[in-house]
């Protein structure tokens, strides 16, 4: 089992950033995939962001290339995502994910976090 919990969401205007957290728990995720997938009103759930858990791999949809940065923090167990030059089209709740692999494809996900608000003014 795995537990994810994020946080740092928020509301922030357009040309601003976030970090956003994803700490987790529960067993070894060396070669886990860990992404980050969002949801807009209205819209179904896609793909953000990616990368192994232990490194060497990392992948980011079209949209957010250049302006979102997925990272790790292994002493603190926990997976970032720094969104930078956010715009109103970013406003969704993201969520974290673990995968047992690196992918895009959100039907390979099993664990979920419970998601967090970011919302971007313009």
């Amino acid at each position: 089992q795995v537990q994810l919990v994020e946080s740092g969401g928020g509301l922030v205007q357009a040309g601003g950033s976030l970090r956003l957290s994803c700490a987790a728990s529960g067993r070894t995720l060396n070669n886990y995939g860990m992404g980050w997938f969002r949801q807009a009103p209205g819209k179904e759930r896609e793909f953000v962001a990616v990368r192994r858990w232990s490194g060497g791999y990392t992948q980011y949809s079209d949209s957010v290339k250049g302006r979102f940065t997925i990272s790790r923090d292994n002493a603190k167990n926990t997976v970032y995502l720094q969104m930078n030059s956010l715009k109103p089209e970013d406003t969704a709740v993201y969520y974290c994910a673990a995968a047992e692999f690196p992918t895009s494809r959100i039907g390979e996900y099993r664990y979920w976090g419970q998601g967090t608000q970011v919302t971007v003014s313009s």
